[in-house]
């Protein structure tokens, strides 16, 4: 008798993308297989997204591409989507079972009520060579935009315990890398069963870092107001903590940033960022920015351009303001016209597509710690990966394979990245 197979399709955050991993080690240890392109699966997941009104579409479109090509399948959508859209989602062709966020770790256990379904955490993570963990979900946040903390609820941490042995169960399946993510990280305060007072986010660091076997630790994002003293000490004096943060911008303009209801100032983002080069002249750092956000004028997008040349971010993800139901920005009235949103997005990518440059110039000529992750789709017979302080490199070289990690002489700066060999020893 053959196995009977899965398929999940996973939008948004990467604490989806935890989730998701765990769904899969579940129905590993059940006996499924994953689905690959021309078998019909028997369960379909999507755990869907609703950040944006693209989100929202993309996640739809995946609920009926599933239900196309896996007929007779259960499509079980949970995420975002199920708290913003509810049972309107039923009236899409296939749907057979809708899962909230907070039932989400006993989605399988609701499937399956008859059988005994293991434990929800990752035992593995495929398709990466960066294992997420989640530590933390829900946000008390309220920004004026963002619709998840009525779709995730309020902020809520993992036991500390828990999170050890998960992370020492990754170790053991061979991942170098691990990625401390939630949806917002800077909450954490839960707490090991000895003890019942919060433990930080700096000691959670501390303690991941010292998990025997662990190559690389990373925070997935941040505010700038939550890296304190204590959190710079534990990433950059770690053992393996890497010199890049994920520190979440939005706006260099103090009016927009009040206006989102963020809780820091330009002022304070450029003092955060300052700091810790100073305290480790290598270290990047990544960032989100919003254009277009209601009553934005040029001076406000002038304010965030420059910040963005100034700060040369390894990479900026770059979103138009998104209308969400229930927020409080929805009901402003000064909206962005579309046109100026786009136009303001594409000189902000190519300004930050020319900071991001002058930064990995920085580094041609120097020998750079680099873990492989994938082929190089464009480079036949190289690999792509990331240095410790998050800079893309494309890698030639014999006998190379992901998961490895090496040692590459960063010879030339392309705008895809920067390209190496592998040292000789």
């Amino acid at each position: 008798m053959s196995a009977k197979r899965y398929k999940i399709v996973t939008l948004g955050c990467r604490t989806n993308q935890y989730e998701s991993g765990a769904y899969a080690s579940q129905l590993a240890q059940m006996g499924y297989e994953e689905a690959i392109e021309g078998e019909v699966a028997d369960l379909c997941i999507v755990n869907s997204c609703t950040v944006t009104a693209g989100a929202d579409s993309d996640s739809r479109s995946a609920i009926r591409r599933l239900a196309r090509k896996h007929p007779g399948a259960k499509i079980v959508v949970t995420g975002c989507l199920v708290e913003n859209a509810g049972s309107d989602l039923l009236q899409i062709e296939g749907v057979t079972h809708l899962v909230r966020n907070l039932e989400k770790e006993h989605l399988l256990e609701q499937l399956f009520p008859e059988e005994e379904v293991p434990e929800f955490r990752i035992e593995n993570f495929p398709g990466h060579t960066r294992a997420f963990v989640k530590v933390q979900d829900g946000c008390n946040s309220f920004c004026t935009y963002c619709i998840i903390p009525y779709v995730r609820g309020r902020s809520r941490s993992r036991r500390v315990e828990e999170i050890l042995s998960e992370v020492e169960g990754l170790v053991a399946s061979g991942y170098q890398e691990v990625v401390i993510t939630g949806i917002n990280v800077g909450d954490f305060d839960g707490a090991p069963k000895e003890r019942e007072q919060p433990v930080r986010l700096a000691e959670l660091v501390r303690l991941v870092d010292a998990v025997p076997g662990v190559k690389r630790l990373r925070i997935s994002s941040i505010d700038p107001d939550e890296v304190d003293e204590e959190l710079e000490q534990a990433v950059l004096g770690g053992r393996s903590c890497c010199p890049s943060m994920h520190i979440v911008l939005q706006s260099g303009s103090n009016r927009v940033l009040k206006r989102m209801n963020r809780k820091y100032t330009r002022q304070i983002f450029l003092q955060t960022v300052e700091r810790l080069r100073a305290a480790q002249p290598d270290f990047t750092c990544t960032t989100d920015v919003i254009v277009g956000f209601p009553g934005e004028t040029e001076a406000d997008f002038l304010e965030t351009l420059e910040l963005v040349e100034q700060l040369k971010f390894a990479k900026v993800h770059m979103f138009p303001y998104s209308e969400r139901p229930r927020t409080r920005a929805a009901l402003y009235s000064d909206k962005v016209p579309s046109d100026l949103m786009a136009e303001r997005k594409a000189r902000l990518l190519k300004a930050a597509e020319r900071a991001a440059f002058a930064l990995r110039e920085e580094y041609v000529g120097r020998v750079a710690s680099v873990l492989l992750e994938s082929e190089d789709a464009h480079r036949p017979g190289c690999f792509t990966g990331y240095t410790e302080n998050f800079l893309q490199v494309s890698v030639a070289g014999e006998e190379l394979a992901t998961n490895q990690i090496v040692q590459v002489l960063l010879e030339e700066n392309r705008p895809d990245g920067l390209l190496g060999k592998v040292c000789s020893n």
